[in-house]
């Protein structure tokens, strides 16, 4: 069986946990690819709310075989505390497996981010402080300590001894801030190794036999489309690459396994965090958008900005990834609106841009176009195929689909896990 990838076609938080959870009972692997516990996922299954931010969503299928890929960089601590936690409520993590190569983040990492945020003041990216991009910045500079170092401890201390020459130094010198001891780092992840032994493994060869002997994988990403550190509003983005192409360098399946990419996608848009936002609402709709929606970042607990849908942004999405599908998400919380808008194209500076602009400085300064469709006041929660969703949210369905470039395969109704309609399986 080929590949499937399923990635966020906004800026992240568009309801991939419920979407990787519909389906779990098709797939056999479920592979988180990139990004680090930056990232929030809430899967609703009948009255209990699970709140995953490293474990991949299938974590909580139980035949499925849930793996953390070479692109993800852990924070060891997290990791376990969310193991633990899904063990008290009788999930069973036993089959989670977590890549030799993965990088870790540590308390040097998270320190280094959140002194950093801090002192850009106003210029501040809306990072997490977790230490997800120190970690990364590591990696790229080839001094990143990997989850395999844990277990030879001459290497993983010379690895945290040289790291800590350098950064003890900005973190007293320039940051004015105490220094971390060499000693203590290296006790605390020594303890990890053993914990964390029973589900290492090479996840690259265990991926490779699963999809020859016909099995089903299924590549998660974190954050979204307009977050991805190449292809995103940069520098208002993760470190990695939640596109479709990190999903290859990220688990080590080769690009020609991959045959269904997967864009979840919500009936407005949100973001957290700085960054341009052309159809950011600050008036009554916003905040009710908000209210209704639950927006709050299920990692960091922020108010998340909230607009009307994004035509340009949802192109954008399929052309950078080659999308075959689209999970739309969210739309019964524009029931109750008279009339919505979508935003077709921008205004930049008097002349009309139909697709995102490639420069930052005018997609800074883009107005939203607007169409406005006709709404609904129906309840659509209990709608179990599209013909009954009322004929205007039908309507809206299908203009989004027309103008997003690829088909609307299935449509989220509600936060629960049978509150989605499926027009076309995926699988």
């Amino acid at each position: 069986m080929p590949a499937l990838v399923l990635l966020g076609a906004q800026w992240g938080d568009e309801g991939k946990g419920k979407a990787t959870d519909l389906l779990g009972d098709r797939v056999d692997y479920v592979v988180r690819y990139q990004g680090g516990n930056n990232a929030g996922h809430t899967v609703v299954i009948g009255d209990q709310k699970y709140a995953l931010h490293l474990l991949p969503s299938g974590i909580l299928s139980p035949n499925v075989v849930p793996v953390i890929g070479n692109g993800v960089v852990i924070d060891p601590s997290v990791l376990l505390q969310e193991i633990r936690g899904l063990n008290e409520r009788g999930i069973d993590t036993s089959k989670l497996k977590i890549s030799t190569n993965a990088h870790l983040i540590t308390p040097y990492h998270r320190t280094i981010d959140k002194v950093t945020e801090r002192f850009l003041g106003n210029s501040k990216i809306g990072t997490t402080g977790r230490g997800i991009g120190p970690a990364y910045a590591d990696k790229i500079n080839r001094i990143g300590i990997r989850v395999q170092d844990l277990f030879d401890p001459s290497i993983l201390r010379q690895k945290i001894e040289s790291a800590l020459r350098d950064k003890n130094q900005v973190l007293i010198k320039v940051f004015n801030r105490k220094g971390l001891e060499v000693d203590d780092v290296v006790a605390e992840y020594l303890e990890y190794a053993e914990i964390l032994r029973p589900y290492v493994c090479d996840t690259v060869l265990l991926l490779d036999e699963a999809l020859k002997a016909g099995k089903t994988v299924l590549l998660e990403g974190s954050q979204g489309t307009l977050l991805d550190v190449d292809h995103g509003t940069y520098p208002f983005v993760t470190s990695s690459n939640p596109t479709a192409g990190g999903a290859c360098t990220g688990s080590g399946i080769g690009p020609t396994q991959i045959k269904t990419v997967i864009g979840i996608l919500k009936a407005y848009t949100t973001r957290v965090g700085s960054g341009p936002f052309p159809t950011e609402l600050l008036d009554e709709d916003g905040e009710a958008l908000r209210r209704i929606g639950g927006e709050v970042g299920v990692t960091t607990g922020r108010n998340r900005r909230c607009g009307w849908f994004d035509a340009p942004i949802a192109r954008y999405a399929t052309r950078v990834n080659g999308l075959t599908d689209f999970f739309l998400t969210k739309l019964d919380v524009l029931t109750g609106w008279e009339k919505i808008p979508v935003c077709v194209a921008y205004d930049v500076d008097g002349v009309r841009v139909e697709e995102l602009p490639a420069s930052q400085t005018d997609f800074h300064h883009a107005k939203p176009i607007y169409e406005y469709l006709d709404g609904w006041k129906e309840d659509i929660s209990n709608c179990k195929t599209f013909e009954d969703l009322p004929k205007n949210a039908q309507d809206y369905v299908k203009y989004l689909e027309k103008i997003s470039g690829a088909p609307m395969s299935a449509i989220g109704v509600g936060p629960g896990r049978d509150q989605t309609i499926v027009v076309k399986a995926f699988i």
